[in-house]
């Protein structure tokens, strides 16, 4: 066991760790930013979106701790430089992470049925799409996030899926505000991905794990980085020309000058942890003034 495993410990706080609450921000922006859209376009129905929150946050928690097994049974995280895991630390046995992921999809899957019974069926499936896409990321007999498609999920599950997703449950109807505000909420969670991936390169290299970070270099991963954060920002520009008010989410700029520099220096390793703080800390101001913005 690991320095950082014991210090974690085996009971709740293990778990709490494992369920990695730092990248909770990831699921309540998008469903933040979608709740604005709701408003803008016509009414909050806030018991929906409550419920879209306990669905967005569940499928999250479910997918860390899919990701924890499904790594954890297969040696990936054998040598790590993030977070403690549970199974390849040995804080937890394989069997019961397992039965934490299914047990938060299934808290996802109740919440979400609650919100189709009262909207549209369509949802059900969606909603079975959003499981599907959190346990087979690195889990199943051929998970996507080894054959370098990991990029293209989050975009389309913590963007599209979850903003427009939300704001459906409120308008039940698809907005094409929702749609374009989802752009620079996805691209910023693919940001996150894209460092996290970065600071995994060699090890994930070495486990045969093929993220698109392996696949592309570190260079080309760098540029990529870059590409996410400034096209968040050119996507809140298009979310202006529906409400002008989204134009203060650009000041969230002064949060995303830092991590662009250094990810562009050269960071590596344990300094990306600090990237990748930074990154989670755009996402929130980003997130949060997108959500101002829309809704005023």
């Amino acid at each position: 066991m690991s320095t950082h495993a014991a210090s974690v410990g085996t009971g709740p706080a293990a778990w709490l760790s494992g369920a990695r609450p730092r990248t909770l921000p990831i699921a309540v922006i998008p469903v933040a930013v979608g709740t604005a859209v709701a408003a803008a376009v016509g009414h909050v129905v806030w018991w929906r979106t409550g419920f879209a929150l306990v669905v967005s946050l569940a499928i999250q928690v479910g997918t860390n701790y899919a990701n924890d097994y499904s790594d954890g049974v297969r040696g990936t995280d054998a040598v790590r430089v993030g977070p403690v895991r549970l199974v390849a630390s040995g804080l937890a046995p394989a069997s019961a992470v397992k039965r934490a992921a299914f047990l938060s999809f299934a808290v996802a899957a109740v919440a979400g049925l609650f919100l189709a019974l009262a909207t549209s069926p369509y949802l059900i499936a969606v909603g079975a799409a959003c499981v599907a896409a959190g346990w087979f990321y690195t889990g199943g007999p051929r998970p996507y996030g080894y054959a370098g498609l990991g990029e293209a999920f989050v975009f389309v599950f913590f963007g599209l899926v979850a903003v427009v997703g939300t704001a459906y449950v409120s308008l039940q109807k698809v907005s094409t505000l929702a749609i374009v505000a989802a752009v620079p909420v996805g691209l910023v969670a693919v940001a996150l991905l894209v460092v996290n991936n970065l600071r995994d390169l060699d090890n994930d290299a070495r486990a045969g794990k093929k993220t698109l970070a392996v696949r592309l270099g570190g260079g080309r991963t760098r540029a990529m980085y870059e590409v996410c954060i400034v096209g968040a920002f050119l996507g809140v520009v298009a979310v202006a020309y529906y409400r002008r008010g989204a134009l203060v989410a650009l000041a969230a700029a002064l949060f995303g000058a830092g991590p662009v520099l250094k990810v562009r220096r050269g960071a590596a390793g344990g300094d990306l942890i600090g990237v990748l703080q930074m990154t989670s800390r755009l996402d929130i101001v980003l997130g949060l003034l997108l959500t101002i913005g829309i809704a005023l």
